[in-house]
This record gives structure tokens, C-alpha cells and sequence, in this order.
């Protein structure tokens, strides 16, 4: 039972369950519920909603209208850091300070120095082929890299001044979602940065935005699916319209295809046959228990409440696991991928890869450090970047994509939060 020092929150998820619940101190921030919702999906990254109304790690909890309940809303973020890699052959770091670290190819937003005196109070990075967003804590967002990947969004700069929750890109263009569940694109217009043929579905009620290389998929706060972009890279989803009316909880793209995973642990594939649109070869294994997906440039992974992983898509971007079957069997809790390759974390911290060794599939050059006490993987167009326990960055697979950190080594060793 909980005292007037004290408020009792249930964190909930979209599909119903029960993350966490308890008290708390009413004296303390919400971050100490995003910790919890965390523990229940380590490596994750997530949005808490009272209502309508964001609530972010800084909010007092003092300062929540009890009115509206204690049912906190879990929103999983899928765009970013562990399901969604981007094509840039660089990547962007933030700091436990709110600054942000880049380094690989400078025209891919590995020079970040135009707007450096922007990036301080950053929360969140989400990376096209050759561009960067970041939501600052004020809500704003920053822009730098490549103008016609979407490093400029002075088009929509109005939009992006407050208010900004969650950012995703494609290949060329960014989707970003404002706190009154409305959606702002820029960008290469053919590949998504134009939303004005679906623009009345995304005018409110938006919870999470995903997108393939060419198009988005956006869940709405009713579990439905609204899709734009190139309609042969999953910008058009009629073919499995019914099914995603409701109860999607989750969606993940590859290159040219989506995954969607409903309430009940199925999951829901279209969009390019080869680029994973068509599962039927593992429908059995995908029929329950799924809790997270994520791709490739042409293959998924997907990964089952009882730890072990099933793949499917073409077989040298990731598709085929068997090398590695026995250690995926069981205890992974975060997947991760390159274009052609995937890294997953287990329970005790170590990190499996399989794939093109290239693109990151061969870790062998770093396994020692990835043995345990990893806490968060990132991929981009051909490398991984692993956080550790102690706040340290390790890098590997290819080095002009940003495996070899060595230019910036000093500033990843420690306090090291998100890497994108």
C-alpha cells in the first residue's frame, strides 16, 4: 500500500501486460520508472504516456495528475537503437551529459561540427544513409549531415521547435512524432519524406514510427497501421490490410520490407518477398511468443519470449543463423543488424554475431570485449558499436563505416548512454 510519501504507478505496455508496478517516492523523477520498465527488456528504449501527455525521464513524479490514473503506458521505441539500423557509414554517440560524440564518414554526419554548439541536452539520435536527428530535452529537434538525406529540415523547422517524442529515418527522409501524436516528415519525398497522401491518418494518435529504406509504417494508439512511402518497399500494406487493424504492438522494416508483431506474439509480414516480406517458410515458429523483430537490409530476426531467435530472408544478409543455432536457442534479449548481418546480446551480456563478416558478422577481433557486460548494440550500413556496463563504447566490422573508433577512443571510454 502506498503513503502520501509515496504513488503507485502500473507501467503497462499497448497489448495489455503489466511491465512493472509498485510504489515509488514521490520525491523522486520518472526516471526511476523508465529503469524499471528497462529492466523487463534490457538494451531497450521506450516512451511513458499518462494519457496523451509525455512524460520524461526529468518529470517529477510529484508532478503527474493522479486524476488521469496510475496507469502509466510503456510505448517501445523500435527506431533507433536496437531494431533499426541505419544505412550511414557513421555514427553518433550521446553522452550521459546530454553531448554528443560522431566519428566515420564525414559525409555521412561523422562531422557533426556545424551545429556542435546545438548538441547539448540530447536525448535522442536517429540516423538516415547520410544524416542525423536529435531531439534535444526541450523537445527540439537538430539536423546536420547530408541536406538531401534530411540533414536539413529547415522546410519544417517550425514543426520541430517543441514537442518532438520520437524520430525515424529511411534511407532519405525522417518521420518525427510530436507529443500530440502527430506526425512531421522532410526529406527525400519519394521515400517517405512526403506524407501527404495519408496526412489525415497521421494528424493525431501516432505511438511509434518504422521505416524500411524507402517507406514508413506508424502505429496508431488503437494498435492500427497507417504506411507511406515506395509501395513496393512496404509503403503499401493492403495485401495484409485486415490484419493490421488492430492489435499491433510493434513494427520493424528491413531494406524493402516490414514486420509487424501483434498482441498475441504473431507476427505479420509485407513488402519484398526477398527482403523478408514473406515468411511463410517459418510461419509456424512466428504464430506466438514473438517480442521483438528486427532487420537487415533483406533478412529478420525475430526473438521469442523464451529467449531463443528465428530468422528468415535472404540467407547471406542474415537470414540463416545455423552457425551459430545452439547459442541462440536460448537467454537473448536484444537483436540488432547491419545491412547484412545481425549481433545479439544474451542475458549474461555476450554478444553472438552471424552474417557477412564485413558487415559485422565476424566479431572475432573484438570477442574478448564482448563477453560479457554488454548492455546495448547499435548497427549502421556495415558496423557495430556495442555499449558497455561501465559506459565504454566497442566497435567493429567494417572500418570506413565507423568500426574503427580509434579517432575517438578517448571520448568512448566512459559515459556513453545511446550510440546511433
Amino acid at each position: 500500500m502506498a503513503t502520501r510519501s509515496e504513488i503507485y504507478f502500473e507501467l503497462v505496455e499497448l497489448g495489455g501486460h503489466v511491465v512493472a508496478k509498485g510504489a515509488w517516492g514521490a520525491t523522486l523523477r520518472a526516471d526511476c520508472l523508465y529503469r524499471s520498465a528497462h529492466l523487463a527488456k534490457p538494451g531497450r528504449r521506450c516512451r511513458l504516456l499518462q494519457g496523451t501527455c509525455e512524460i520524461t525521464p526529468f518529470t517529477p513524479l510529484a508532478t503527474l495528475d493522479l486524476s488521469l490514473g496510475t496507469c502509466i503506458q510503456v510505448v517501445w521505441l523500435f527506431s533507433s537503437i536496437a531494431d533499426r539500423r541505419s544505412q550511414s557509414k557513421a555514427f553518433a554517440a550521446i553522452k550521459a551529459n546530454g553531448s554528443v560524440v560522431t566519428w566515420g564518414n564525414a559525409f555521412h554526419g561523422g562531422d557533426s561540427s556545424a551545429v556542435a554548439a546545438l548538441l547539448t541536452g540530447v536525448v535522442q539520435v536517429c540516423g538516415t544513409d547520410s544524416a542525423f536527428a536529435a531531439i534535444k530535452a526541450n523537445g527540439s529537434v537538430v539536423t546536420w549531415g547530408n541536406a538531401r538525406g534530411g540533414g536539413n529540415s529547415s522546410a519544417v523547422a517550425p514543426l520541430l521547435a517543441e514537442g518532438i517524442i520520437q524520430v525515424c529515418g529511411t534511407n532519405s527522409a525522417f518521420a518525427a512524432i510530436k507529443a500530440n501524436g502527430s506526425v512531421v516528415t522532410w526529406g527525400d519525398a519519394d521515400e517517405g519524406g512526403n506524407s501527404s497522401a495519408v496526412a489525415p491518418f497521421l494528424a493525431e494518435g501516432v505511438v511509434q514510427v518504422c521505416g524500411t529504406t524507402f517507406a514508413f509504417a506508424a502505429i496508431k494508439a488503437n494498435g492500427s497501421v497507417v504506411t507511406w512511402g515506395n509501395a513496393g518497399r512496404g509503403g503499401n500494406s493492403s495485401a495484409v490490410a485486415p490484419l493490421l487493424a488492430e492489435g499491433v504492438v510493434q513494427v520493424c522494416g528491413t531494406d524493402s520490407a516490414f514486420a509487424a508483431i501483434k498482441a498475441n506474439g504473431s507476427v505479420v509480414t509485407w513488402g519484398n518477398a526477398g527482403g523478408g516480406g514473406n515468411s511463410s517458410a517459418v510461419a509456424p515458429l512466428l504464430a506466438e511468443g514473438v517480442v521483438q523483430v528486427c532487420g537487415t537490409d533483406s533478412a529478420f530476426a525475430a526473438i521469442k519470449a523464451n529467449g531463443s531467435v528465428v530468422t528468415w530472408g535472404n540467407a547471406s544478409g542474415g537470414g540463416n543463423c545455423s552457425a551459430v543455432a545452439q547459442l541462440l536457442a536460448e537467454g537473448v534479449v536484444q537483436v540488432c543488424g547491419t545491412r547484412f548481418a545481425f549481433a545479439a546480446i544474451k542475458a549474461n551480456g555476450s554478444v553472438v554475431t552471424w552474417g557477412n563478416a564485413r558487415a559485422g558478422g565476424n566479431s572475432s577481433a573484438v570477442a574478448p570485449f564482448l563477453a560479457e557486460g554488454v548492455v546495448q548494440v547499435c548497427g549502421n550500413g556495415g558496423a557495430f558499436a556495442a555499449i558497455k556496463a561501465n559506459g565504454s563504447v566497442v566497435t567493429w566490422g567494417g572500418a570506413d563505416s565507423g568500426g574503427n573508433s580509434s579517432a575517438v577512443a578517448p571520448l568512448l571510454s566512459e559515459g556513453v548512454v545511446q550510440v546511433c
